[in-house]
């Protein structure tokens, strides 16, 4: 059992969570359930209820209050059973403060006066508190303005790092609930919590940065409740009692890196007794509107993984460089000894330009962070509240040998839960794949961002936009890109204009003012129906239904009665190999043709949504102005020779992908999309916009075989050109590194950026071949097309209801397929040369040869 998108339901902060189960192992089909929830000391029951519904089922019962908890099970009838199922284990759902009222504490910091334009030293907050008798229970809700890590007794609470994380502060600000109960003790208690700048006020953007965006205090918000055994609670809120002191931290930026000097840190500050006089003085206190608190909808950002270096070389001048292989986002984590006052400094970068760090790319962020050393012993230490992207460091000070054991690179992002694998025979493309998955690792980082090392690091719209298909099937990424897809709605301007990336920060001149821009504002449409198809949650499409109406209705009137969005400005097919490094939307493609396809789409897929939510009207309202735009598409854009105005691979492969040709139009636009590729050998030709369709639109006009080449093209600019050239994960430009070893001089120049490996998608439903044929793969299609010179492929996805696999292998006679269709779904095995299958729950050993053979 399970609730909403969360890993756990601890402080969940939906009053009435939907749940979601799976099936007993050869349970094939629900034919019914029955639900007991046990709260209060009372159980109740919904009896036998009827259905097959088995994911995001609605609550049964009363909504939750505030900190109720609820142990829920489940307990299923299926087709192949007369008598129900056992019980299922368990599991609790807990509510969070549900209501601004449940919440007293207020915001508090620094008591000292600050630089508002200058960098400012955190400070630390703490509070001594008495425990007159045993505890049973204990929860801390905490949030912070800036950035927090919480202590009680000396010892940390929680894992995450950067919280609350990112979202648009003024009108949410996520708080966490921890169970605290085994960190305290009878008698004297301490919690207290590092604080760090962050997106709230920290410097961020472009060109230098902005300063305090949100505001200027650097504060925590912490409410601990306990229980005591006789039943009786008493709270320790954040307010006017607690204490400030500077922290050992100097500086902190998510862009600069941090400094630390450990003669400042007193391992005891969060114990008791109390802190040392005259260090500490009375907090200031600061404002909040509590009714924006919002507890998650998703996990936070964690360490998941930690790697060693794999090469660790030292320099003439006692610097020492090191590699770890992988190139990643987060942090060092170091240990050393040396005389009090002796400063290591670590550099971080992606790649390297003559042996040394390649640090023009970063632009300015510095990504440096400084130990100072105490002299009182051996220290173990990282950063607690900045990132980096990096392969390579450079440790400088280090006061004596350094050696592999002695630093290890810890890897951050968002803890979603793994749902999808791919592998093949080609080892080439096997890379390819987990290059995608680490450029998405290292950027769902609380939001999907762009890159995330260099000074930007923003949610761009566009680029999560054309690769949440391979998100989705990735990751179980619903619950954080729902949350943010809620700011999306919430910085949508009054006239329906969808910003460039959320949250909205100063990007004067390019991005600010916000101007409405195709691809990019079409996220308000595509990505809420790509995550409802991955994971079957309509009312993750009915939440952000009026943004994506809003957004096409925009369109719509800046289209006006041709229905060609044929003005303003747009980035086109963003990043086409052959524009120019300082202008990337000058590609090769009509950047209004490309706006009017995306018109189009998102029209189609507004009628698409509504339909789902049984909304008649607007689906036939949508629907028909889908068509139209199609018809004015073709009008403008198709010649007569059935060539396109853009006689460019974008063009031909929006038109197909899209849907917006006529039967008759098809397959020449596919033939010709396939004479441009091959007179090009089979080289990239397109950018953002283009990277994601092209395969597909091969595929589906009959040439499978020039979609391979595509793919298993090793000259520049290629997928595999970059794999060649060594890289670990996705660039942001085909030639991010250039064939001679050099950077590309353009000001962008990222080596980890997810969106051309958008092609992941192709790779999980063609190469691969599942696909999902209903919302949440509640029906699936195996589809396997090998080709180029591949043999055999293993894909496998873990949908909310089970795990879905297929592992294919070409024999002399044709194919073999094992494939596995989780319970309380069904299928089609679609093979090639053979008359589709439908198959059942379970697993399935198929062969082309026999099948051919049945059928014939």
């Amino acid at each position: 059992m399970s609730f909403e998108h969360l890993p756990d339901a601890l402080g969940i902060g939906v009053p009435s969570p939907r749940l979601t189960w799976r099936l007993p192992a050869g349970g094939r089909s629900q034919e019914a359930y029955e639900l007991e929830l046990t709260r209060g000391g009372r159980v109740e029951r919904t009896g036998r209820l009827a259905g097959r519904d088995q994911v995001l089922v609605a609550w049964p019962g009363a909504p939750l209050t505030s900190r109720e908890r609820v142990t829920v099970r489940v307990r299923v009838w299926t087709d192949d059973a007369d008598a129900p199922s056992d019980w299922s284990g368990p599991s609790v759902a807990e509510a969070g403060l549900l209501d601004a009222a449940d919440w007293h504490a207020v915001p508090v910091g620094a008591t000292w006066d600050e630089d508002p334009e200058a960098d400012r030293r955190p400070a630390r907050v703490r509070k001594d508190f008495h425990l007159d008798r045993p505890v049973t229970r204990a929860r801390l809700y905490i949030t912070a303005h800036g950035l927090y890590e919480a202590e009680i007794n000396g010892r940390r609470v929680g894992d995450e790092t950067l919280a609350p994380g990112w979202t648009v502060y003024p009108h949410r600000l996520r708080y966490r609930t921890h169970d605290v109960t085994g960190h305290l003790t009878e008698g004297a208690n301490t919690i207290g919590a590092w604080l760090g700048d962050g997106w709230y006020r920290g410097k961020y953007g472009f060109d230098g940065g902005t300063r305090n965006i949100y505001g200027t205090d650097q504060s925590l918000i912490a409410q601990l409740e306990v229980t005591y055994e006789d039943g009786t609670t008493a709270s320790f809120a954040t307010d006017g009692t607690w204490s400030a002191a500077p922290g050992p931290i100097l500086t902190s930026g998510l862009y600069e890196g941090e400094t630390f000097d450990a003669r400042l840190h007193d391992p005891g500050w969060a114990t008791p007794p109390g802190a040392v006089a005259g260090e500490w003085a009375p907090v200031r206190t600061n404002s909040r509107d509590l009714g924006t608190l919002v507890a998650p909808t998703g996990p936070p950002v964690r360490c998941t993984e930690e790697i060693a270096p794999v090469e660790v070389t030292r320099t003439g001048d006692d610097r020492h460089l090191l590699d770890f292989g992988q190139n990643l986002v987060g942090r060092l984590r170091v240990t050393l000894d040396g005389p009090a006052g002796t400063a290591v400094t670590l550099r971080h970068a992606e790649v390297l330009e003559e042996g040394e760090l390649a640090t023009r790319p970063l632009r300015e962020a510095y990504a440096t962070d400084t130990l100072i050393l105490s002299g009182r012993g051996p220290l173990t230490w990282e950063p607690r509240f900045t990132l980096h992207g990096f392969r390579y460091a450079e440790v400088s000070g280090w006061p004596a040998d350094l050696t592999a054991d002695m630093v290890t690179a810890r890897v951050y992002h968002t803890d979603m839960r793994r749902t999808g694998w791919f592998e093949c025979s080609d080892p080439l493309v096997n890379r390819l794949h987990e290059n995608v998955v680490w450029s998405m690792r290292g950027n769902f980082v609380d939001i999907p961002t762009d890159c995330p090392q260099r000074d930007e690091r923003l949610g761009w719209t566009g680029d999560i936009q054309v690769f949440a298909p391979t998100a989705g099937f990735l990751y179980d990424c619903a619950g954080m890109l729902d949350s943010w897809l809620t700011d999306v709605g919430l910085e949508q301007l009054p006239d329906g204009t969808i910003p460039w990336y959320v949250p909205v920060i100063p990007g004067e001149p390019m991005w600010t003012p916000i101007h409405p821009g195709a691809a990019w504002g079409d996220v308000a449409t595509l990505t809420p129906w790509t995550l409802h198809q991955r994971s079957g949650d309509l009312d993750l499409l009915r939440r952000h239904y009026p943004m994506a109406k809003k957004w096409v209705d925009l369109v719509e009137g800046l289209a006006g009665p041709t229905r060609l969005w044929d003005t303003g400005f747009q980035l086109g097919d963003w990043l086409d190999p052959a524009a120019p490094p300082d202008d990337p939307a000058a590609g090769r493609t009509d950047r209004y043709l490309v706006a009017t396809a995306y018109f189009a789409h998102s029209a189609r897929h507004l009628a698409l949504t509504a339909a789902a939510l049984g909304n008649d009207t607007d689906a036939e309202r949508y629907g028909a102005l889908a068509d139209e735009v199609a018809e004015a598409f073709r009008h403008r854009y198709v010649l007569p020779s059935g060539r396109m105005t853009s006689d460019s691979p974008t063009a031909y492969a929006v038109a197909l992908a899209f849907g917006l040709l006529t039967p008759s139009q098809r397959q020449p636009a596919g033939d010709r999309l396939a004479e441009l590729v091959v007179e090009d050998d089979a080289r990239i030709a397109t950018g953002f916009v283009g990277t994601p369709l092209i395969c597909d639109a091969l595929t589906d006009t009959g040439h499978l075989d020039i979609a391979y080449r595509l793919l298993l093209q090793t000259g520049c600019p290629s997928w595999l050109y970059t794999v060649t050239m060594g890289a670990t994960t996705i660039w942001e430009r085909w030639d991010s590194l250039r064939p001679d070893g050099s950077l590309n001089p353009g000001g962008m120049t990222s080596f980890n950026h997810y969106a051309l490996g958008a092609v992941a998608d192709w790779l999980h439903r063609v190469v691969g071949g599942i696909t999902a044929a209903a919302p949440g793969y509640r029906k699936i299609t195996f589809r396997p097309r090998p080709g180029g010179g591949i043999t055999s492929a293993r894909t496998r996805h873990e949908t909310p209801y089970g795990t879905v696999s297929i592992s294919w292998e070409q024999t002399a006679t044709g194919l073999t397929a094992d494939v596995v269709v989780p319970e309380g779904c069904e299928a089609t095995a679609d093979l090639p040369g053979c008359p589709p299958v439908a198959l059942g729950p379970g697993e399935h050993v198929l062969d082309t040869a026999k099948l051919a053979m049945k059928a014939a």
